[in-house]
């Protein structure tokens, strides 16, 4: 059995501007989301994370350094937990390609696979390269993983893999930059959602109202189908 902390990357400036920006290796942090980064290690006091782990883009790694700075753990890199392509909807921020982007995704969560995201992957292919990701964090032997991620990524995951909850919770609540998801589980005995803190770590204080932020953002405020 693993805890995982899966902690969503600071802002970037495609969250500012509302644009689906999935591409490797990204974009870094605005001057917020640095700050919100930094406020990390202090929100996890007492959490006994033993292992950090980021994905191929830069935003997860540059938001976990203050963590793994204040622990003196090296982040290990997992090339499976990266956010969700986009494929043809790259660089878009019209509420269409949004809609279109949240429901194809969101409907992995419910287990409807073989969607294609237009020009891109299928849920077969996002789930097997997430769960080889966290297969390695359980194999590591670690009892609690700090895991930065991505918005739509961490949320269409916890939606396919949780038991404990209605895989449209996911969908009905946002995820803004640096809120965290804790799990506990294992691959072989499926996961349990234990906690979802949908706002940054370091308070409202840390939440930009007027960033789009595509892939934090509930179905219902993106126009999408929540069905």
């Amino acid at each position: 059995m693993v805890r995982l902390l899966l902690i969503r990357h600071g802002q970037t400036p495609s969250n500012v501007a509302g644009v689906l920006d999935t591409g490797i290796p990204g974009p870094g942090l605005t001057e917020l989301g640095a700050e919100q980064a930094q406020r990390i290690p202090e929100a996890l006091v007492g959490d006994l994370v033993d292992s950090i782990h980021v994905s191929r883009m830069v935003r997860t790694r540059l938001t976990a350094e203050p963590l793994a700075a204040a622990l003196g753990i090296e982040p290990v890199e997992l090339p499976g937990i990266h956010e969700i392509r986009a494929g043809d909807l790259e660089m878009r921020g019209d509420r269409d390609s949004i809609r279109v982007y949240l429901e194809t995704a969101f409907a992995w969560g419910l287990g409807e696979l073989d969607r294609r995201m237009p020009g891109g992957e299928d849920g077969h292919e996002f789930f097997q390269r997430f769960d080889e990701g966290i297969a390695t964090v359980g194999a590591s032997g670690a009892d609690t993983a700090a895991v930065f991620s991505h918005g739509a990524a961490i949320r269409v995951w916890t939606a396919g893999r949780c038991v404990n909850v209605p895989p449209m919770f996911s969908g009905s609540h946002e995820l803004d930059n640096t809120g965290i998801v804790e799990l506990t589980g294992s691959p072989d005995e499926g996961w349990q959602l234990i906690a979802w803190q949908g706002t940054p770590v370091g308070g409202e204080v840390l939440a930009d109202g007027t960033a789009e932020d595509p892939t934090g953002e509930t179905l219902e405020s993106a126009g999408a189908d929540p069905a």
